[in-house]
């Protein structure tokens, strides 16, 4: 028995997993204001916070790139934590009691629910099409190597992406600060018992079985 068990927690997330999150969190920030600078005049102010346009330019792809290689770690780390399963199909079926808090009603969970889970997907694939599109449109290592007509292509898929990442990670905040002991996983590492049995009760038997005496 470790010493969250002993103090009546149960460890969600290790140190590591737990700075790499926030790493891929600061990242993330960074990409934001510095692709909000340069998508439009109107937030080119927001450049100055990287010592300039010129800087901005230049930082933005290479935190971008910094950014997926900690989030493909992290991601390959909980995939299959993550792969979707009939219960999961039941709870996102049933998002009505979901929303309203009638947990009684929903199927027992594993580590992740079935929104988390559609979450991670779509942080996945929209990682990968902002990387994709971020290789074609960066001039300063692909000039030439691509089409006028697939470079524009690239910019537009590349800011709506972004955009779906940025209303992705909003949820993803919200929800995190709207289930109470949540966001304690990713600062402290650990949940309570009576959170895990509530939320991801399957998690939790499972967490309690590796846990006893053998």
């Amino acid at each position: 028995m470790n010493d969250a068990q002993k103090s009546g927690q149960i460890q969600r997330y290790t140190a590591g997993q737990r700075s790499n999150h926030w790493f891929i969190a600061i990242a993330f920030v960074l990409l934001a204001l510095s692709g909000l600078a340069l998508f439009h005049p109107a937030f080119y102010w927001l450049s100055n916070l990287f010592g300039g346009g010129p800087w901005t330019r230049i930082l933005h792809p290479y935190i971008g790139v910094v950014m997926f290689v900690f989030f493909i770690v992290l991601a390959l780390r909980l995939w299959r934590h993550n792969l979707l399963t009939r219960q999961d199909r039941q709870w996102l079926g049933q998002f009505g009691d979901v929303i309203n808090n009638r947990e009684d009603k929903l199927p027992e969970q594993g580590r992740y629910n079935g929104g988390q889970k559609i979450m991670y997907f779509a942080m996945l694939i929209l990682m990968i099409g902002l990387l994709v599109t971020g290789i074609v449109i960066w001039r300063a290592w692909f000039q030439g190597s691509f089409s006028v007509e697939l470079i524009r292509l690239g910019s537009l898929l590349h800011a709506v992406f972004a955009f779906l990442l940025i209303c992705a990670i909003i949820v993803h905040v919200y929800a995190a600060i709207w289930i109470k002991g949540t966001v304690r996983a990713m600062t402290r590492g650990t949940v309570s018992q009576g959170w895990a049995w509530k939320h991801h009760r399957a998690w939790f038997r499972q967490m309690r079985k590796s846990a006893a005496p053998k």
